[in-house]
């Protein structure tokens, strides 16, 4: 099926081709009659026009505020993958130009204090990633680095001398026992592989390869790096110099292993490679923000209480770790990004669905920002987005609507404008669904918000076929922003349902809370609640409702299936069915159970059994497709599979649809994300009444 959806794509791509050959000798027609019979591109949105997609992330302004370089991912149709090239765009003037582009992913442009050179991350001269640097003035690159793996969370030193950044270092893995002498010549099987981590896989890499990201500087004009750590602890990013100290966190306790979320923030001196622990608190610290003069640290973090999820705070400290103090602590948001902008700081939180920003004093006053940012990527509407600030306050962010991917926008004060037009052209002649607001309440009152995406053309009274469609997480949220998946959906005629229930971010600690070891039950209410309220506005045809999800809401796509039969038929995607083999298996091992179980499956075996949607499994009458991702360690293949196989036992039509090669994420290649829409949609209308 996925090759033959490919060659569908291509074909869609390249055109149709003339059934009859022409002959030689046959003059050619005249211009008029050539436009005459050309096809017109079809206005329908298609998985093809996956590939003509280009969305813009990681904007990061230059010091003076004159110029943007950011990050613009294209689908490349022959190669079927993203491809990253860093572009430069004038603030002034909105005029942008290719900055590194050509073969090669290049990504995480980084400007240096003075504004004339930028590094950034390329594999151009090969398959590893290696740190450039770009002299803006003559136009010059330089390779600085031959690393045996690539450099992440680079970091200009305030001079503009050195640049810091975090490599992983080999080592030697565990091993026990030795296989006997081989044979001159022969051939034998690989040696064994030999586990001792608690966490020894991760979603999207595999399984954990021996050693540590370690701290290295580099002088910025080329050289030997010096590597400043060592050890067998993990040590995160991003980085920031704080005079000649670089500012990271980690977690250097003997037990990091039982410690998931734990960190804390260290100094490591760039001459002497002293680390210096200045934050001992339970709970992790993350984040870390230099201000311009170096004496004061801004920071994100919270105090770990075993909940599921908690806000993360601001916190300032001076340079060496002390008055440490959490400023703005009535503000109920969770802050995910904070720089400083002259003597304040700025903010990037979640809100009722979109992304924003706001000004913080260091006395704590919040002044929020009026622009609406969009998160990079095109597969569902989830909330979020990325940004960067000038010395002179000048933002550059990413934004973005229900029918545009991201652009780059620049915004100075209050004011704002979009400097990007990525895909109005092409977009402008295709016929897009429409989304509108449709809040819900749920029984015992608690407000449910959502939006519902119509189809193409939708006559006001229709009632249409609808997808209830639900996010993952749990804590995150979605927003009325652009999704390939909707966008499909819509095409083929359905109306697609996206609420925020709890456990949604971006509406306060209690709503997130809301599923604070419960989940997934509370959720019941809010679905059908969303559900109800489609149908009241005539939106949804009650007859024909179906409903999908992923990780989080493929368990809630599974659990409402168990407990109602109101669907024509679901599609589960890579969900977690059996809450004991997702803790012990998945990647977050260690995690799950204690954080959102409260205990481990051997202690408290009947609460893992009564919130796993396989206990519902003799319920469900609901045809269900499901789906997941071959290398998918966040949620593995053998959740899926439970699911799959329960149904079957019982009777239930199901089919099990594999994604080769695919992490959780789902979408890395364009025509596995068409393709797979094109099956949920398929599946659907094999159940769908038609009137």
């Amino acid at each position: 099926m996925t090759g033959k959806t490919m060659m569908m794509l291509v074909g869609a791509l390249l055109g149709s081709a003339s059934a009859a050959p022409a002959m030689a000798q046959a003059p050619a027609p005249p211009l008029s009659q050539i436009a005459a019979v050309t096809p017109a591109p079809s206005p329908v949105f298609s998985g093809g026009d996956l590939f003509n997609l280009s969305y813009a992330s990681d904007p990061q302004v230059s010091p003076d505020g004159k110029r943007i370089a950011y990050v613009r991912m294209s689908a490349d149709v022959m190669s079927d993958r993203y491809r990253p090239s860093i572009w430069l765009i004038d603030t002034a003037t909105g005029r942008q130009e290719p900055l590194v582009a050509g073969s090669g992913a290049h990504s995480s442009p980084r400007w240096s204090p003075d504004g004339r050179r930028l590094a950034y991350v390329s594999t151009s001269e090969g398959p590893g990633a290696q740190l450039f640097v770009k002299w803006l003035d003559s136009g010059q690159a330089a390779r600085i680095t031959g690393l045996p793996d690539g450099p992440s969370d680079i970091a200009w030193s305030s001079d503009g001398r050195r640049i810091a950044y975090l490599m992983r270092v080999p080592g030697e893995g565990p091993s026990i026992g030795k296989a006997p002498p081989k044979p001159e010549g022969a051939t034998w099987a690989e040696p064994l592989q030999v586990i001792d981590r608690l966490q020894y896989r991760n979603d999207g890499s595999g399984n954990v390869r021996p050693g540590f990201e370690q701290l290295f500087v580099i002088d910025a004009d080329g050289g030997a790096p010096r590597r400043l750590t060592s050890g067998g602890v993990p040590l995160n990013g991003p980085l920031d110099w704080a005079g000649d100290s670089i500012i990271l966190s980690g977690n250097r306790s003997p037990s990091w292993e039982r410690e998931p979320v734990e960190s804390n923030l260290l100094a490591v001196d760039s001459s002497t490679g002293a680390v210096t622990e200045l934050t001992r608190r339970k709970g992790p610290e993350g984040s870390a923000s230099v201000s311009p003069d170096g004496r004061t640290i801004a920071f994100l973090g919270f105090e770990d209480d075993g909940q599921a999820y908690n806000q993360a705070g601001l916190y300032l400290m001076n340079r060496d770790g002390s008055d440490m103090r959490r400023i703005a602590s009535e503000f109920d948001r969770s802050i995910d990004n904070v720089q400083w902008s002259g003597n304040q700081l700025v903010i990037g939180f979640e809100e009722k669905g979109h992304y924003r920003l706001a000004r913080v004093s260091t006395a704590g006053a919040v002044s929020p920002l009026p622009h609406d940012l969009a998160a990079p990527a095109v597969g569902r509407p989830y909330t979020g987005g990325a940004w960067s600030v000038a010395r002179d306050g000048t933002i550059a962010f990413t934004s973005g609507s229900a029918s545009r991917p991201t652009d780059i926008s620049v915004a100075r004060g209050n004011s704002a404008r979009r400097l990007t037009a990525l895909n109005d052209l092409w977009l402008s002649g295709k016929r897009l669904g429409e989304v509108r607001t449709l809040d819900a309440k749920a029984a015992d009152g608690t407000p449910v918000p959502g939006w519902i995406l119509l189809p193409a053309g939708y006559q006001e009274g229709q009632k249409v076929p609808t997808i209830l469609e639900i996010h993952g997480g749990p804590y995150t949220s979605y927003g009325p922003y652009f999704s390939t998946d909707y966008q499909l959906f819509a095409a083929a005629g359905y109306a697609v349902l996206f609420p925020n229930v709890r456990g949604s971010t971006g509406y306060g600690e209690a709503f997130a809370d809301g599923i604070e070891k419960s989940y997934p039950t509370p959720n019941e209410t809010d679905l059908m609640a969303s559900i109800d309220a489609a149908v009241a506005a005539g939106f949804a045809d009650p007859d024909n409702l179906f409903i999908t999800g992923g990780s989080g809401g493929g368990l809630l796509t599974a659990w409402m299936t168990g407990h109602t039969n109101r669907f024509k038929a679901a599609a589960v995607q890579k969900p977690v069915i059996n809450w004991t083999s997702q803790a012990l298996v998945a990647d977050g091992v260690g995690f799950f159970g204690r954080y959102w179980l409260g205990a481990e499956p051997w202690e408290q075996p009947e609460k893992y059994w009564q919130r796993s949607p396989l206990s519902l499994a003799g319920k469900v009458k609901t045809p269900t497709l499901v789906i997941v991702g071959g290398d998918d360690l966040r949620t593995p293949n053998a959740e899926a599979e439970q699911w799959y196989s329960a149904l079957r036992v019982q009777g239930v039509p199901a089919m099990l649809v594999k994604v080769p090669g695919a992490s959780h994420s789902l979408d890395g290649r364009p025509s596995q994300a068409a393709a797979r829409a094109s099956a949920i949609t398929a599946w659907f209308d094999r159940y769908r009444t038609r009137k």
